[in-house]
């Protein structure tokens, strides 16, 4: 049942927004910036929407005093954002270069002085082109670079801020990169997918380290993993045996090392024959499970599968692109369904319990862990109306229904302590390029203009209350 209207969320609850450097910075030349992986995939032709590119983007990196009063006017009382890694660090290797870690650090006082928190999350997918080139999250290499990184960044920030966030979806990094092609770097092999997950849990353990060696006590790190949920089509064997086999895929390659210190023996059964997992040396699982302060859960939509011989005619999932290889090395014979319901501008179906359902798993996974969610949102079609507003009653009923579900999983001993938005601004949505609008303040691309939406105010109003006004307050 949806969570009553007048029952609060508790008081230190975070009200935040989220967004992530190469959507929303732009100045990919200046200040002695070098090109990500995603600055080559972007402008590489076909790879994205209209050849869209994070050249300009929404010009936050000289926008962001006002972005930050924006923010502040909203009544926000939280921002994760990510640190580029080329900005700060431009080969991947050796001293930071201070002027670009100098915009982190006015980011973070305008932030403090608006008595917003920041949230830092280090990597959110742009890693130097020049360790692509040296071969990228398959190596082992780019987990001991990362590490450095985390060090200079904790070292240059850790005075003002507590918060900390070491990867972001670490499963788009690698699957969606190293499998199926359409992130960043663009390559479909599985074995290197599965090579670039290990690094990346091996990177985030690294991190942690690194981190906590310059971080004071009143440090937290955590890791925003987009943990999925997984439903069978039936409760027939063979489909019970495919939503364990793409579970572990999607979940229990990041938060079986990460949080019981093992990947999933079925994991390892199942891909054995594209390896043998002879690169997870002796102490990697060591280092990868560090204990966290607090677990990120980026949440968006659930899938439901099925096995190809129990599979009816209907329709099918296909949020890749039908020209992608698949992201699940070994899972050729899985079919992925079509969530029945009410579907976002992403084709994604709107399915609150999920996250319920997500939060409430990940309390009994890592009990005694406190939990945010670091992302969820919608896309959909937003318009200025001739009075100059936006009026996305859509993205209202979702926030709506979304925040009820986390109070609800309060309610049910969740300890859940924060809340980002995807996203603060409309930004370059990856390989969709600026064909998907995910903020709730709109942007005017051919002006860079801000236009918070009707769900800004709404979700202001959330967080100035501590409770959730009704759907059609804001319209």
């Amino acid at each position: 049942m949806p969570e009553p209207l007048t029952v609060s969320f508790p008081p230190a609850f975070l009200w935040g927004a989220a967004t992530s450097a190469y959507q929303i910075e732009g100045a990919v030349r200046e200040d002695g910036r070098t090109p990500s992986i995603w600055d080559t995939f972007s402008h590489t032709p076909g790879r994205t929407a209209g050849g869209d590119t994070g050249d300009i983007a929404v010009d936050h990196y000289h926008r962001y005093r006002d972005d930050v009063a924006l923010m502040a006017e909203l009544g926000l009382t939280a921002y994760r954002f990510s640190v580029s890694w080329p900005r700060v660090q431009p080969t991947g290797r050796g001293p930071a270069v201070q002027v670009g870690l100098d915009f982190y650090r006015r980011l973070v006082d305008e932030l403090l002085a608006h008595g917003i928190k920041p949230a830092v999350t280090l990597y959110h997918w742009d890693l130097p082109q020049e360790l692509e080139d040296a071969g990228g999250w398959p190596e082992r290499e780019t987990a001991l670079r990362f590490a450095e990184y985390a060090h200079l960044v904790g070292e240059a920030l850790g005075d003002r801020v507590e918060q900390w966030i070491t990867l972001n979806e670490p499963w788009c990094s690698a699957f969606l990169g190293y499998g199926s092609g359409v992130h960043a770097p663009g390559r479909t092999e599985p074995l290197a997918a599965l090579r670039a997950a290990h690094h990346l849990n091996l990177a985030h353990g690294l991190g942690v380290q690194a981190l906590r060696s310059v971080l004071p006590p009143r440090g937290s790190v955590a890791v925003s993993l987009n943990s999925q949920v997984i439903r069978p089509l039936s409760q027939h064997p063979a489909d019970l045996a495919a939503a364990v086999r793409i579970d572990d895929l999607a979940n229990g390659v990041f938060h079986g090392p990460l949080l019981h210190g093992a990947y999933p023996a079925t994991l390892l059964e199942a891909t054995s024959s594209l390896t043998d997992w002879s690169f997870v040396r002796d102490g990697d699982l060591r280092d990868i499970r560090r204990p966290l302060d607090a677990l990120g859960l980026n949440y968006y939509t659930p899938a439901v599968v099925s096995s190809v011989e129990t599979a009816p005619e209907g329709p099918r999932s296909d949020t890749h692109g039908a020209s992608a290889a698949s992201p699940w090395p070994a899972a050729d014979d899985i079919v992925f369904h079509q969530v029945p319901g009410e579907r976002t501008d992403m084709g994604w179906t709107v399915d609150p319990d999920g996250l319920h359902q997500l939060i409430m798993r990940y309390t009994r996974e890592a009990p005694g862990v406190p939990l945010y969610v670091t992302e969820n949102g919608a896309a959909y079609e937003d318009k200025v109306d001739d009075d100059g507003r936006v009026r996305d009653p859509e993205r209202v009923a979702y926030l709506h229904g979304h925040l009820a579900a986390v109070r609800r999983a309060i309610a049910d001993g969740a300890d859940v302590r924060g809340y980002y938005l995807w996203s603060l601004l409309d930004n370059f949505e990856w390989a969709y390029g600026y064909a998907k609008r995910f903020g709730a303040v709109h942007v005017d691309y051919a002006t860079l203009a801000r236009t918070p939406k009707s769900s800004a105010l709404w979700y202001g109003r959330a967080a100035r209350s501590g409770q959730l006004p009704p759907v059609d307050d804001i319209v």
